[in-house]
């Protein structure tokens, strides 16, 4: 595993490869991090797996400032996986250059996590253009689920490169947690409280199907799920997945939620 810490080893290491996987990740690897490695480590020749916590994506600095990092967890990690590169830029390495066009999402697109964490996705994007430019990979292999990322990421990467965005399915726990690195911020009572709401909003997908006015009946869930688990919650929405609009419709639709726990923002869909 040949680790790289800048952008001439990076090109030095990569001259060669054409069949190249990329997996963008922030660390704090877990088992759905290992998912997409392992799915680009089959698909192509060569993977590169990126650990970098992006400042331009978050819009609360004590949220960048406590993102979970374990840099000796995650290279013992990607050892055992027997990855070929990971790449460790410094912040300077990688927003070296001013942007000539400033990142814009539709206003259309300005819904869900957009709406309550401006700037996100701009950040998100930006970081994921300067990334695809200087690694040139074949594919690059994100899960779903933030799907409002992956939806965005792929619109822009696609349109821009030759690069294709590889969608990877939701890894959870068997209590239908969906794995994240934040789920390390949590303690075990809100972890439990985690778990539970994560059965009950997979279990109201199922029970969509049946229900004539979806959106009347996802405001009284949601109000119900804030009084049970006295949470704060975002929004409760079912919307289609190929074009991320509100839909009354279960086939080809995905239920999202974002809610906090503590401080904790969690985000998942069914």
């Amino acid at each position: 595993m040949k680790i790289l810490l800048n952008k001439n080893d990076l090109n030095e290491a990569l001259y060669s490869h054409s069949n190249l996987g990329f997996v963008p990740t922030m660390g704090s690897l877990h088992e759905g991090h290992i998912s997409l490695i392992k799915k680009s480590m089959k698909q192509c020749k060569k993977t590169l797996v990126s650990i970098f916590i992006n400042p331009t994506q978050f819009n609360n600095k004590n949220d960048y400032k406590n993102y979970p990092k374990n840099y000796k967890r995650d290279l013992s990690i990607l050892r055992n996986l027997n990855v070929d590169f990971v790449f460790i830029p410094k912040k300077s390495e990688i927003y070296n250059y001013k942007r000539i066009k400033k990142i814009k999402i539709p206003e259309k697109h300005k819904i869900m996590c957009a709406k309550y964490r401006k700037g996100h996705f701009e950040g998100v994007i930006d970081v994921m253009d300067r990334l695809t430019k200087i690694i040139k990979p074949k594919k690059i292999f994100m899960g779903e689920k933030d799907f409002q990322q992956l939806y965005l990421v792929k619109k822009f990467i696609e349109k821009n490169y030759k690069s294709r965005i590889i969608s990877c399915k939701t890894i959870r726990d068997k209590n239908k947690l969906a794995l994240s690195s934040r789920n390390i911020l949590l303690n075990e009572s809100e972890l439990s409280i985690a778990r539970q709401l994560s059965k009950n909003i997979y279990f109201i997908k199922k029970k969509l199907n049946k229900i004539k006015d979806k959106k009347k009946f996802l405001l009284k869930k949601k109000n119900e799920i804030k009084k049970i688990y006295n949470t704060s919650i975002e929004y409760l929405e079912l919307r289609n997945i190929n074009n991320l609009q509100i839909t009354n419709n279960i086939k080809k639709s995905k239920l999202f939620i974002a809610y906090y726990l503590n401080k904790i923002r969690l985000i998942d869909n069914f």
